[in-house]
C-alpha cells in the first residue's frame, strides 16, 4: 500500500527523533512518502494532492486535531467518496487529540503507531460521519468557504475560549490544560451576553430555539479531554449518526458553576442538563444565527467572528484505519 505521512513538525507532544522513529516503523509496512508541513493549510494542500493524484491509498496524519482537520479537508475537497478516496489514519501528536482518542486509539504516538500497524495487518477500518459547516445563504457569511470538522464546532462562549488560547500560543505560551482553564475564566468575565444570549437554532419543520449564549456542535463523544478525563457535552453524539447540539441560554455565576461541575462529572450517559440547557440529538441540517458577531471555532481552530453558520451532518463521509 502506498501511503503519505503528513508530519506537523510543531506537534506538541512529539520530538523530531520520535517522529523519525515512527516514520521508519510505518515505512517497514508501507510504501511511504513523508511530507512535513511548512505553513498553516499545508496539510490540507498535501492531502488534496494525494486525493486527486490517484496513487496514494492512505494518508497518515501525525499531529494534533488541527493537523487532522486540515488533512480531512484536503481529502474531502471534492466531496466525500469513501470507496474512492484514500483512507485516513491518525497518529496523535497534539496536546488533546480528541479525534484520535474518540476513535479508541492510544494517546501515545508510539503506541498509536503500533495499533495502526496492527489495524493495517488486520485490514481493520471503519467509515465515519463528519460535520460540514458552510456560509448561510442570504447572510453576510454566505461566501465563507465550507469547512469539514471531525469532532466539534462552536459559536459563542467556547469559541471565545479557543480564540484566547490561540492568542496565548501566538505569544509563546504552551498549550496546557491550565492555560485553557485560565482562558475560560477570562472569557466568562468578559462575556457580555451571558444573561441573555443572541444565538438562535433553526431546524426544518421545528420551532426555533432562541436566546442561546453558546452553541456546541458535536460529531462524537467525548467533546474534549481534561488530561485523561473525558468531558461529555453531548453524550449521545456518535460518528455513526448526525450531529448533536448543546445550547445554554443563561450563564450567571451560579449557573456557570453548575454547568462546569456537570461537565467535569459528565459520563457517557449524562451531560449538562437543566432548564437553561437545550440538547438536540442526531441533526442532519440546521443553522445557527446570532444577532451580533460571535467567535466561531471548528475542531479547536478559531475562525474569527460569525453571525451565521449552516451545518450538515454527513454520514459515511470517510474511511479511517482503526
Amino acid at each position: 500500500m502506498r501511503a503519505l505521512l503528513v508530519v506537523n513538525p510543531a506537534a506538541t507532544t512529539t520530538s523530531a527523533r520520535v517522529r523519525d522513529v515512527l516514520a521508519h516503523a510505518l515505512a517497514s509496512d508501507l510504501k511511504l512518502d513523508v511530507a512535513a508541513t511548512e505553513y498553516r493549510g499545508h496539510a490540507r494542500d498535501l492531502a488534496r494532492q494525494a486525493a486527486e493524484g490517484g496513487e496514494i491509498e492512505l494518508v497518515v496524519a501525525l499531529g494534533g486535531d488541527g493537523t487532522v482537520n486540515e488533512v480531512v479537508n484536503g481529502l474531502l475537497h471534492n466531496g466525500p467518496d469513501p470507496d474512492r478516496l484514500p483512507q485516513l489514519a491518525v497518529v496523535p501528536g497534539g496536546s488533546t487529540n480528541v479525534f484520535a482518542r474518540a476513535l479508541g486509539l492510544p494517546n501515545d504516538a508510539v503506541e498509536a503507531t503500533g495499533a495502526l500497524l496492527d489495524a493495517l495487518h488486520d485490514q481493520s477500518s471503519r467509515t465515519v460521519g463528519l460535520g460540514l459547516v458552510s456560509g448561510t445563504p442570504g447572510t453576510e457569511d454566505e461566501g465563507v468557504p465550507s469547512r469539514w470538522f471531525t469532532f466539534c464546532a462552536g459559536l459563542g462562549f467556547d469559541a471565545g475560549v479557543v480564540g484566547r488560547v490561540e492568542q496565548q500560543r501566538d505569544q509563546g505560551k504552551r498549550s496546557t490544560h491550565a492555560l485553557y482553564m485560565r482562558q475560560v475564566m477570562r472569557q466568562f468575565l468578559a462575556e457580555t451576553h451571558r444573561r441573555g444570549g443572541s444565538i438562535t437554532l433553526e431546524r426544518p419543520d421545528e420551532d426555533p430555539v432562541t436566546g442561546l449564549v453558546l452553541a456546541i456542535v458535536c460529531n462524537t463523544a467525548p467533546w474534549t479531554y481534561l488530561g485523561n478525563r473525558p468531558v461529555y457535552a453531548s453524550p449521545e453524539a456518535s460518528f455513526d449518526t448526525g450531529l448533536d447540539l448543546l445550547g445554554v441560554s443563561k450563564m450567571s455565576t451560579t449557573s456557570a458553576m453548575r454547568y462546569a461541575t456537570q461537565l467535569l462529572r459528565s459520563t457517557p450517559d449524562r451531560g449538562p442538563h437543566g432548564k437553561h440547557v437545550a440538547s438536540v440529538h442526531d441533526l442532519t441540517d440546521f443553522t445557527l444565527h446570532s444577532q451580533a458577531p460571535l467567535p466561531f471555532q471548528v475542531d479547536g481552530d478559531h475562525l474569527g467572528l460569525r453571525t451565521s453558520a449552516t451545518f450538515t451532518g454527513v454520514r459515511r463521509a470517510l474511511r479511517v484505519i482503526v
